[in-house]
């Protein structure tokens, strides 16, 4: 059914009812009528949610979502030299292992929800690519009104529940209800090498103990995110405009 089509590509990333229907200048209860089947959209409407999704609009109408295995991207180089620098294949084998290297670490603290997780994965990917310019995982961020959101987290979450390397618990943190998830297994640190666990547990240290409001505004105030358009993917190119505040890389130790 369409209405579920359109759910799926939704919740994989990571946006809310309201943001769709603030989008699509709709109610939320109008909005909920076409993901349950019971209101068509306009052609107007059908071409703002394929923009959302990213998507082609013959795409989005047949109900398909094309595969990308691959992000190549070119653009300028904040003083490297003009090095071209490239986006290569996603590794997300290798993101399953530093999820599950998250979760063992840090995941039982209080805050470290799936809100959290999001922002974790993103400053984990590229300020790697920041500093070493290469990619650790090489995920696809989109960014929403709650930041920097992993197109691929909540697919990977379902293929470690049914793989039984995670469990889903809810719980309670402050006032507010909260997915955590919790590891069942350790990691394959064979897949992760000594400079990539260092880079992740520097990010944990930094940003770990940060609850969800605080982590969300602190992305918010990061250069990739600024400049990416809302519901689209996240270049990781920008990391070379970021400032001082989030740079993580020493740029004058390259003159």
């Amino acid at each position: 059914m369409f209405g579920d089509f359109v759910k799926e590509q939704r919740t994989k990333r990571g946006m809310s009812q309201e943001y769709i229907a603030s989008e699509l200048n709709i109610s939320r209860p109008t909005y909920l009528q076409i993901e349950r089947g019971l209101r068509e959209l306009t052609m107007s409407e059908a071409r703002k949610m394929a923009s959302i999704f990213n998507l082609q609009l013959e795409d989005f109408l047949d109900e398909k979502e094309p595969k990308q295995d691959i992000i190549i991207e070119r653009g300028p180089v904040k003083k490297s030299n003009d090095l071209e620098i490239r986006i290569t294949k996603k590794d997300l084998d290798k993101f399953k292992q530093v999820l599950l290297y998250i979760l063992n670490k840090v995941g039982g603290k209080p805050n470290i929800g799936e809100t959290v997780l999001h922002k974790l994965l993103y400053f984990i990917d590229f300020d790697y690519y920041e500093k070493f310019e290469e990619n650790l995982m090489g995920a696809t961020y989109i960014k929403n009104h709650h930041g920097p959101t992993s197109v691929e987290l909540n697919t990977i979450i379902q293929e470690m529940q049914d793989e039984g390397d995670i469990e889903a618990v809810n719980s309670q943190y402050f006032k507010y209800s909260q997915k955590k998830y919790l590891p069942l297994k350790s990691p394959n640190l064979k897949n992760l090498s000594a400079r990539e666990i260092e880079h992740i547990d520097n990010v944990l240290a930094r940003l770990s103990d940060k609850n969800a409001i605080e982590i969300e505004k602190y992305s918010h105030e990061d250069i990739p995110w600024k400049s990416a358009r809302e519901g689209k993917p996240i270049s990781y190119e920008s990391v070379f405009y970021r400032d001082e505040k989030y740079s993580v890389r020493n740029y004058d130790d390259e003159l």
